[in-house]
């Protein structure tokens, strides 16, 4: 006597097993994967005559770009740029610039106004 599986009879109307439920999403994930392989083929097609945009300028950029100027920068002037807080912009200082990076960072403090950073050039 053979006994039938289990996922070929469920026991009640809205009762499945682990292992139907299993298959059926299977099944689901199959379809999913067919459908993305499918619009990828339409979109991997050159196009002619299309312009590639510019890069977005980066955060970590347009921090790098007030640092390169002669007079440096704040952290105010970095805070107020990029939307960051300050604890951020001191990390980003230490731990990209300087650190990631490895670039001199040079901090002067005037008489009169904030401590300002600026990255070293090599002349």
């Amino acid at each position: 006597m053979t006994k039938s599986h289990p996922v070929d009879e469920p026991r009640s109307v809205g009762e499945r097993t682990k292992r139907q439920r299993r298959a059926k999403a299977a099944h689901k994930g199959a379809k999913a994967k067919a459908l993305k392989r499918q619009t990828d083929k339409k979109s991997a097609a050159p196009s002619r005559g299309r312009v590639k945009p510019a890069a977005a300028k980066t955060k970590q950029q347009a921090c790098l770009d007030l640092l390169n100027r002669a007079e440096g920068a704040t952290v105010e002037e970095l805070q107020t740029a990029i939307g960051w807080q300050q604890h951020s912009v001191r990390g980003f200082l230490a731990g990209a610039v300087k650190k990631k990076l490895g670039l001199t960072l040079l901090s002067e403090k005037p008489d009169a106004g904030p401590r300002r950073y600026r990255v070293a050039t090599t002349v």
